[in-house]
């Protein structure tokens, strides 16, 4: 049965949770946010994807090695770790190289990856730590950090002058008061209990709230209690023994997510922002990554209704968005005479995607915390995240591979102008 929804006044917790999603993203986007001044700095190199490289390959280490420590580290400390790690490199990359401009160009390259992969091992930590989290919380709240991921893409600035620093100086401290916030309402919402509605909370001197969760079920805190009598670490089997067991009830959801993202990381941002048109220019890459941004944010939202799916039919559909890769490398094939060229076929194809990627990346890892016990249940959302990041890893290493694919597009819009000149220099 389910547990009683907690009484959480004014919403706090759920936008503290909300805040957390933001927090995940701003960090790593305060680096690679402003393009035009990273290939002004570092021209001729292939600064942002080394930086997304690195990012994904420390973040997919990173959420491993978090699943291994749920037994051996608390929570809390956890989190706290991971706001340290992100927070660190963006004060000294922002003092240091953006504004007193301390290195030579090779040492301040070597500098912005070694930072990046700081913060991506912090917040990576953070996001995993957190979905464990919401993991013990009734669904909205997990719901609740995956919008707030998706809601910072529509947040977050850009760049006011091509080529100039003003964007990344700004980015830097933006994110360094966003991080402390995220803390202090991580603390607010560890530090809050309470009873469903209309039942009193414990009255002094009564059993603490361990016990009455423990017996009746009928009292929720939004904190994790410390256990009275410490236990020992578990040995590495009883570690094993416990994910295999978590695995085993969970699988279809931990495939369901892993799908979804590696479906769409084939896709986007990569080969979307090959798809071109004469008439729009360089628009339609930007328009088609807003649209899904978009979409993908209403998709998060529509993943709060209540509907309980099993966990083989969200695979089942997961796998059904295998559809959406032929349909977009028509948008680019044949070259220069590509089957869907018109560019409102990659509007609808990209509306549709980012609507399931974030119905069917959320709805997994809403619905896989309650397939467990209550012991299990953060154990379940960190195994949800390594699958999470596993499908993310995967998608963006085909993207990097099927690059070659678009890299011999051509734009003919010239060509085209030219024979339309010719045709009507005629009349």
């Amino acid at each position: 049965s389910e547990d009683p929804e907690p009484q959480d006044r004014y919403h706090g917790i759920y936008f503290a949770m909300l805040l957390a999603g933001v927090g995940f993203l701003l960090p790593y986007n305060s680096f690679i946010t402003d393009v035009d001044y990273l290939h002004h700095k570092y021209p001729g190199t292939s600064i942002v994807f080394d930086m997304s490289l690195t990012y994904i390959l420390v973040a997919l280490v990173a959420v491993i090695l978090n699943n291994a420590l749920v037994e051996l580290l608390s929570l809390h400390t956890r989190i706290s770790v991971g706001y340290l790690f992100a927070l660190g490199p963006l004060l000294f990359v922002s003092i240091c190289d953006v504004w007193l401009e301390l290195f030579t160009r090779r040492q301040a390259y070597a500098i912005n990856l070694v930072a990046v992969g700081v913060v991506a091992f912090g917040c990576t930590v953070q996001q995993s730590s957190f979905y464990g989290y919401t993991g013990l919380l009734p669904k909205r709240y997990t719901q609740g950090v995956m919008t707030g991921e998706s809601k910072y893409l529509h947040l977050r600035p850009r760049s006011a002058a091509p080529g100039g620093p003003s964007s990344s100086v700004t980015h830097g401290p933006g994110a360094q008061c966003w991080c402390p916030l995220c803390s202090m309402q991580e603390n607010r919402a560890r530090g809050q209990q309470s009873s469903p509605r209309g039942q009193p909370s414990s009255p002094r001197g009564s059993p603490g709230p361990e016990a009455e969760l423990a017996g009746s079920g009928t009292y929720m805190r939004f904190d994790v209690p410390r256990p009275k009598i410490k236990r020992s670490w578990p040995s590495f089997r009883d570690m094993l023994l416990h994910r295999y067991v978590v695995s085993r009830l969970i699988w279809a959801y931990m495939l369901s997510i892993a799908m979804t993202y590696f479906i769409t990381l084939c896709l986007f941002p990569g080969l979307e922002s090959e798809i071109h048109n004469c008439t729009l220019g360089e628009w339609l890459p930007i328009l088609i990554m807003a649209i899904f941004n978009l979409s993908d944010f209403v998709g998060k939202i529509l993943a709060a209704l209540p509907y309980n799916w099993r966990g083989t039919h969200l695979l089942i559909y997961s796998c059904l968005r295998v559809v959406f890769i032929p349909l977009f490398i028509m948008c680019v094939y044949p070259n220069g005479n590509p089957t869907f060229g018109h560019p409102a076929w990659p509007c609808i194809f990209s509306l549709l995607m980012g609507i399931t990627n974030g119905y069917f990346g959320s709805v997994p890892m809403i619905l896989a915390a309650g397939k467990v016990s209550p012991e299990q249940r953060e154990l379940a959302g960190n195994t949800m995240t390594v699958s999470y990041m596993t499908g993310l890893t995967l998608g963006s290493a085909v993207a990097y591979f099927a690059y070659s694919l678009t890299s011999t597009s051509h734009s003919t819009c010239f060509y085209t102008e030219i024979s339309n000149g010719s045709f009507t220099s005629g009349y």
